[in-house]
């Protein structure tokens, strides 16, 4: 058994022991053989063989060659498999080597006790899937899925299916039985059939039922009971929609008919549920005022959207239409207020998204009633105009006003709110996500990722795949890069932007009907939205939160106006 600062085939170092089971030992290693420093880690997995005949060992042998063989061609089937880069034979011990996952496998996430919202967990099984659709397209089962095997890269946040020291070639025959006789696989996520030696690909979707379940209850599989037919109760320990709830039982049921017979067919039938939440449109009955009303007459402006793929490549661009109304400031200078139709929408980031913290989460529903937002954050000549001063560090009329405390964003509402007779506010934490968003589910809403062709922050610190970028190093002025589908710009970097909000550290007991959350013994920590010129990409995802003592003053903060309108 290898130790540490043990040398395998003159090239890989063990530094510690990461598991060990039934099968064999894994370690983590550097490998020397790559003449970079500091030398990059790899995964050692070692199969035991001790106590075995030689007619045994020339099993396990063949097995193991047919084994590395499985692993080299799922490694460059998908990217979220672990590649293997190597196998060899010292003595009568084998030896496989894998690329080093860094990142947390799900037992650090879907915990005893902790219940995840259903939204998050479909999120969840459907890239769980999406994975395991390319495994059973070779007529390969995993056979021990469960949330020690699943893990989120911290690079990129994508979930990555791991361990698949146990898998072997199906072998389909007329009876379409398989020529595995062990059974291998984690008490509680391992069906009935996989437990009497007789897998097949509806094993594993078994399994992953099972890692939804855990999800939404709270609790380990093997410790949930059974009814007189065998079939798993679970569903008075979670609260799921009607229609998940009968996906999910079919994934887990008994009998092996019953249920999806591939990851494909499972896939299918969680798609129909994981769709962006849409903005339910509330039709304005809005109109034009006589002079005495605080109502507002409505302007439609069209613009164009973004999308971009994975790497931050534009691969679309769509023409939305939007509303909104104009106030006079005076002298030359106005403030545009888009209209943010009332709707629904999940709040915070779902587990796999890269970058996110526990802030983020419980991931929950909100609804949140139609408002106005202004379309850039307050500029410097529109701060002018209110309060007469303009303390930014990067002057320029177009640029966001920065250097503004929350009390002093506060007083412009005010002054604002007296100036024109309408009600003037900041936003909600909860009105900023969902302005945010404007009905995306992505971590921003250009899509999975963004550059900085699309918005102001340090490009030296890049999303997920996207490429290194620009860094400025300062504000720019507010409309450079492309809007959402409701109009507002530079919602994500240029500057961070008060919330009514005082911070929370996580979403538990949060407000679910768009109201600003006040209760909190600290009241001056504000929330702060939006991420900044200075801060990294991940910073300015659409669910990224941050904070700040309601007196700083500095040039990554500044704030956006919401307006309400009888």
């Amino acid at each position: 058994m290898p130790t540490s600062g043990t040398v395998l085939r003159n090239r890989y170092k063990i530094i510690n022991l990461l598991g060990s089971g039934g099968f064999g030992d894994t370690y983590l290693a550097e490998d020397l053989g790559i003449p970079i420093n500091p030398k990059p880690k790899c995964v050692v997995k070692r199969l035991k063989t001790h106590n075995l005949t030689d007619e045994q060992l020339d099993w396990v042998k063949n097995s193991f060659e047919q084994e590395a063989v499985t692993l080299y061609n799922l490694g460059n089937l998908h990217p979220q498999i672990p590649k293997l880069s190597e196998y060899f034979q010292v003595g009568n011990e084998f030896y496989l080597v894998q690329d080093f996952i860094d990142g947390d496998d799900l037992t650090k996430i879907i915990t005893p006790g902790k219940k995840f919202p259903e939204t998050t967990v479909i999120q969840l099984l459907a890239k769980i899937l999406e994975v395991l659709v390319v495994v059973h397209q070779q007529n390969i089962i995993h056979r021990d899925i469960s949330p020690k095997n699943i893990m989120r890269r911290r690079l990129d946040g994508k979930i990555m299916l791991i361990d698949f020291g146990t898998v072997k070639q199906m072998i389909f025959q007329n009876s379409g039985q398989t020529s595995l006789t062990m059974a291998v696989g984690t008490p509680g996520f391992m069906p009935w059939e996989q437990f009497n030696g007789k897998p097949k690909l509806a094993s594993d979707i078994y399994a992953v039922g099972m890692v939804g379940v855990q999800a939404l209850t709270g609790i380990p599989p093997h410790l949930l009971d059974e009814d007189e037919d065998g079939e798993v109760i679970w569903q008075n320990h979670a609260s799921v929609s009607r229609g998940f709830a009968q996906v999910l039982t079919r994934m887990i049921r008994r009998r092996v008919s019953q249920r999806y017979q591939n990851a494909a067919e499972a896939l299918e039938a969680i798609q129909l549920f994981n769709q962006p939440i849409a903005p339910k449109i509330i039709t304005p009955t809005i109109i034009v005022p006589p002079s005495s009303s605080v109502g507002v007459q409505l302007f439609n402006s069209s613009v164009e959207v973004v999308m971009v793929n994975a790497q931050g490549k534009i691969i679309n661009r769509l023409n939305r239409e939007a509303k909104y109304f104009v106030e006079d400031l005076g002298k030359g200078v106005i403030l545009e207020m888009m209209q943010i139709p009332g709707g629904t929408f999940m709040m915070g980031s779902p587990l796999g998204e890269a970058g996110r913290i526990d802030a983020e989460s419980p991931q929950h529903q909100v609804r949140v009633p139609g408002f106005f937002m202004g379309k850039y954050p307050v500029t410097q000549s529109q701060y002018q105009a209110m309060m007469g001063t303009n303390p930014a560090n990067f002057k320029g009329e177009k640029r966001p006003v920065e250097k503004v405390n929350w009390d002093d964003a506060v007083e412009f509402c005010q002054k604002l709110s007296h100036k024109t007779g309408k009600t003037y506010r900041l936003p909600s934490e909860a009105e900023w996500e969902y302005a945010c968003r404007a009905g995306t589910t992505t971590p921003f809403y250009f899509g999975e990722t963004i550059t900085t062709d699309l918005v102001n922050y340090n490009g030296d610190f890049p999303y997920a795949s996207a490429p290194k970028g620009e860094y400025p190093q300062q504000t720019t002025d507010v409309g450079k890069f492309p809007p959402n589908s409701f109009g507002l710009y530079d919602m994500h970097g240029d500057i961070w932007e008060w919330c009514q909000d005082i911070y929370n550290s996580s979403y538990q007991s949060a407000p679910i009907d768009g109201s600003p959350w006040l209760n909190n013994s600290e009241n001056n920590i504000k929330l702060l939205r939006g991420g900044s010129w200075h801060g990294l990409a991940r910073s300015c995802r659409s669910a990224a939160r941050g904070r700040g003592a309601r007196a700083d003053q500095n040039s990554l903060v500044g704030f956006r106006v919401v307006a309400l309108v009888a």
